[in-house]
């Protein structure tokens, strides 16, 4: 088993000496942004926790594979802040709004095209494997994304239909970099599975966390505006589930859809779904679904054999990503 110290360095350096080609550098240059602006390399670094269970080193034959994660990821958000309209991303200017939104599109497909090759370059004995979880995780994460903009349009959305496009959209990528550390170690397929299982639950689970805190987290912890879901009327978990538990839907509708085009409107309209959340203790709802994922992760773990300090490692992992909630 190999260390999480030693996962840390692995990661600084598989990503310390990421490269792209140098022309044409408009084309690529928006590349090397994306990943020099990069957050916590949260997807590969799964992927190296779950390769560290069953082998004692990193190979040089695993990097591109475990690279191609983290730029398939930030090919995702390009595209999406695009779609979005977003000026930032992690504090910085998002690639559409430092060149151009036509640079952004043609930077994000080669991105893509990128992330491929590099999946496409996984060892011999496992890169068919490989490369078909990684070809349908990258159709999932679309469909999610499509599900996700037919949303806005909807008054009402099910929990089964939301809670199908963020296992789409956000935990199938990490179920796939949970897999795929096992997969690329050529662990048996019962631990292969479990472990996408694993990665499946803690990224539905960080979802809902993140829709948590959207309305009820601190603004310096969760690191932007507080209540931006409220304000742009965008489908949340809370959302959803308020709209389950409500008696009276109208009311909640037009408070949900209420105009927040001045401080004063956003700060009325935050206020006024919040103390409906609480009403309806939407708010415990989402953390007692945070926890109920969180357990269903390690539940996954629990029957194939890998020890308690194996499973120590997983758990901790879990309460790293999913920890924002007390």
């Amino acid at each position: 088993m190999i260390s999480e110290t030693k996962i840390d360095a692995a990661v600084r350096g598989i990503f310390g000496s990421i490269a792209f080609p140098a022309e044409p550098a408009r084309l690529y240059d928006p590349l090397r942004y994306m990943i020099s602006i990069g957050g916590k390399r949260l997807r590969p670094r799964l992927c190296l926790t779950s390769y560290a269970l069953f082998k004692d080193d990193f190979p040089e034959d695993i990097v591109e594979p475990v690279r191609a994660l983290e730029v398939y990821h930030s090919f995702t958000l390009i595209h999406d802040d695009i779609m979005d309209k977003s000026p930032l991303r992690r504090g910085c200017e998002t690639v559409w709004k430092k060149w151009n939104p036509d640079i952004a599109i043609l930077s994000g497909d080669v991105m893509l095209t990128d992330a491929f090759r590099r999946a496409a370059s996984a060892p011999v004995n496992v890169r068919e494997k490989a490369l078909s979880l990684f070809t349908r995780t990258a159709a999932e994460v679309c469909e999610g994304q499509q599900y996700d903009m037919d949303f806005e349009s909807a008054d009402e959305v099910s929990m089964s239909a939301y809670e199908k496009m963020i296992g789409l959209k956000t935990a199938a990528l990490l179920a796939c970099s949970s897999g795929m550390g096992a997969i690329l170690a050529d662990a048996p397929e019962a631990a292969c599975k479990a472990l996408y299982d694993y990665g499946w639950n803690i990224g539905m689970a960080f979802q809902v966390e993140d829709d948590y805190l959207d309305a009820f987290g601190d603004e310096k912890v969760f690191g932007k505006p507080i209540g931006g879901d409220i304000v742009n009327a965008k489908k949340s978990w809370l959302t959803v589930r308020a709209g389950e538990k409500t008696t009276d839907k109208a009311a909640f509708l037009k408070a949900f859809s209420a105009p927040a085009g001045t401080a004063e409107e956003k700060a009325a309209k935050i206020s006024a779904v919040k103390d409906i959340y609480l009403e309806l203790g939407v708010d415990k709802d989402a953390v007692a679904a945070i926890k109920d994922y969180s357990a269903k992760a390690m539940e996954a773990v629990e029957g194939i054999g890998l020890g308690p300090v194996r499973l120590e490692s997983l758990r901790r992992f879990a309460a790293a990503l999913i920890g924002r909630v007390r």
